[in-house]
């Protein structure tokens, strides 16, 4: 079984675009020690961005995305050298993703044949976002995000997402009444802070992607990154942090992929009676039962479907163009039953 692990820019990254090497050391044994005991483990880890600034004169994110492309390109060579010493003995590899990879089929699937083949041979995959060709438009939008998609993919039996501080706090941690939150059911009244200054992502990007795995059937821990044993507890089942329960339905991997990685482009409202086929009769969706559609969908898009509620329901892959499916149109079938995933 496979253990993804998250680590922040923050945590990578200490000042003046220094390698924080010390806590790399420390999580790079760790690692050492469970692929020893038979666990893989693939690291998702941030801070090619963080690294790259001090050689564009930087000391915080930039907003243009031509400067964060090319600190990215610069800091990329850093990060993976850090990681590579941090493992050694074990063997680093580095893996660049974009959300386009993950979108599509065809790709996904090849990345999770390459990552599948590198920790059979015993590597730890090292992946991070090909931030030097990303644009707004085809990014995860941070780190935290593409390690729940990175869980997902591989169908890891753990994802821990490793921060500065100890867990999903009630509110600010140091303020008055705030409380480590050791269920990530109760995440959902916390009163969650904005991002560091090198990074882009903060702690709610953090539990949106811990639900993410966890309502995929992967098990997601926040905790803190930093000391001498972190992960190895949290593998023990020690409590640390937040835990997120996974969820007791399981899906295919094709199912995962579609409900979780690939990027919706409309949506179709059906009534009630299609509603009801979907759902309790595992039907396909025929042009007679929708009402209405939104956005400019060709056939192999992912479209959400809507009910009369207006709630969404299911999310599938169109298999004609929005324009063929007014008026309510008998014989055409508008998502086979196949290429459907009901929530």
């Amino acid at each position: 079984m496979t253990v993804v692990v998250k680590l922040g820019s923050s945590l990578v990254v200490g000042p003046g675009g220094r390698v924080r090497r010390s806590v790399l050391r420390a999580r790079g044994r760790e690692i050492g020690r469970i692929v020893a005991g038979g666990e893989q483990v693939c690291v998702v880890s941030s801070g090619a961005i963080a690294l790259g600034l001090p050689r564009l004169g930087l000391d915080r994110r930039p907003r243009s995305i031509a400067q964060l492309q090319a600190a990215s390109a610069l800091g990329q060579a850093r990060l993976q050298a850090a990681w590579d010493a941090a493992l050694a003995p074990l063997q680093a590899a580095q893996v660049l993703l974009t959300a386009a990879d993950v979108g599509d089929r065809t790709t996904y699937v090849n990345a999770r044949s390459a990552l599948a083949a590198l920790l059979k041979l015993g590597a730890v995959p090292v992946v991070n976002e090909n931030d030097a060709t990303a644009t707004d438009e085809i990014t995860f939008g941070d780190n935290d995000a593409l390690a729940a998609q990175v869980a997902v993919l591989l169908r890891a039996r753990l994802l821990v997402l490793l921060t500065e501080v100890e867990g999903v706090y009630s509110r600010a941690p140091g303020t008055p009444g705030a409380e480590l939150l050791s269920e990530g059911r109760d995440a959902g009244e916390a009163v969650l802070g904005a991002a560091s200054p090198l990074g882009r992502g903060g702690m709610r990007s953090k539990v949106l992607a811990a639900e993410l795995a966890a309502a995929a059937g992967i098990p997601t821990v926040i905790a803190a990154g930093t000391g001498a044993s972190v992960l190895e507890p949290i593998l023990a089942g020690e409590q640390r942090g937040t835990r997120f329960a996974a969820a007791e339905r399981s899906e295919s991997a094709f199912k995962l992929w579609l409900r979780f990685g690939k990027p919706v482009c409309g949506r179709i409202t059906v009534d009630a009676g299609a509603r009801r086929a979907l759902v309790e009769e595992g039907a396909s969706l025929l042009g007679v039962g929708v009402v209405g559609c939104d956005g400019a969908f060709e056939p192999g898009d992912a479209v959400e479907l809507v009910g009369p509620d207006g709630a969404v329901f299911a999310k599938g892959i169109a298999s004609v163009p929005a324009g063929e499916l007014g008026g309510r149109r008998r014989g055409v079938e508008a998502v086979h039953r196949d290429r459907l995933v009901v929530f």
